[in-house]
């Protein structure tokens, strides 16, 4: 059979190959393509944590945590050792008060400074906002993972299981708005969860590996609450990219070797969504490569 990994590893090659040299938003450039797919089988308990390069899976876990509290400040990430959202709130604090600050003390403030954190690191109404605690129009707030897991529960052949977070009227407000944006589940007829998610913008090189660990840990989670197997999780692509000063990292690990695909179980039956914690993960078997560094692109 072969190795699942090399879906991601000629998705990088085929952009570099054949994706558009372009401008974008950040202003470092990319090479750039339309529509991509790829498909892991859970089944068995192995999940795609990328083996080319070492993946801090713990990182993406937390992440995952933090969307499901529904909350948008990045103060208990930060106190979690998370430091991937810092470089969006650092820029705007940066950008207004002319105060050059360092990212090492900027987080410092924000983890030991409750006002500080409250006034600059929050997000706006990002993922766990929509997720959890989406504004309708009539002022009721919906949790739409909630809703989620007991439609999966009560009503298993639905088309509608399904949740985003493209806020159309929130998206102003949004440090950055959502990337990975569309998640749908179906559920077979031998009780196995699939997923699909939709990810409208991707950063090849830095962003996807953490992206498919969120949402393997998320398929997980909702096939224990729903009581149900895990099965296929489908990833797709809209905007796929790679920065331009990602190239030669890229070109580094297209030279590597796929290892076998680690397996992840849930050490315990949480109680609900809202009690998992770190420690209930538990991934055997992962012998990654060493990790390959590079710019965020802000």
């Amino acid at each position: 059979m072969r190795h699942p990994e090399y879906q991601y590893l000629e998705l990088m090659d085929d952009i570099l190959k054949k994706g558009d040299a372009r401008m974008d938003r950040t202003g470092v450039g990319t090479r750039s393509t339309l529509g991509a797919m790829m498909r892991f089988d859970l089944s068995d308990g192995t999940v795609p944590i990328l083996t080319t390069k070492r993946v801090y899976w713990k990182t993406a876990v937390r992440e995952m945590l933090w969307f499901l509290t529904g909350g948008t400040n990045i103060q208990p990430l930060l106190r979690d050792n998370v430091r991937i959202w810092t470089d969006w709130p650092l820029a705007k604090y940066r950008k207004e008060t002319g105060n050059d600050i360092s990212q090492e003390d900027f987080e410092a403030r924000i983890v030991g400074d409750d006002d500080f954190a409250a006034r600059w690191g929050d997000l706006g109404p990002v993922y766990g906002k929509q997720w959890r605690r989406w504004l309708g129009a009539d002022g009721r707030e919906h949790d739409q993972i909630g809703d989620l897991i007991t439609t999966l529960r009560e009503n298993p052949s639905s088309r509608r299981m399904l949740f985003h977070g493209w806020n159309v009227a929130e998206l102003g407000g949004m440090a950055l708005p959502p990337c990975h944006m569309v998640y749908q589940y179906h559920v077979t007829s031998d009780g196995r969860l699939n997923s699909l998610m939709f990810q409208r913008s991707c950063d090849v090189l830095l962003g996807l590996a953490f992206n498919l660990v969120g949402q393997s840990v998320l398929h997980l989670m909702l096939a224990q609450q729903a009581g149900l197997k895990p099965g296929e999780m489908v990833w797709m692509g809209g905007d796929t990219h790679v920065y331009s000063n990602h190239f030669e990292q890229v070109r580094e690990q297209l030279t590597r070797e796929p290892r076998p695909l680690p397996k992840m179980t849930l050490a315990r039956k949480a109680a609900s969504i809202d009690d998992y914690r770190i420690d209930d993960f538990v991934v055997e078997g992962y012998n990654p490569h060493p990790p390959i560094k590079a710019p965020v692109a802000v």
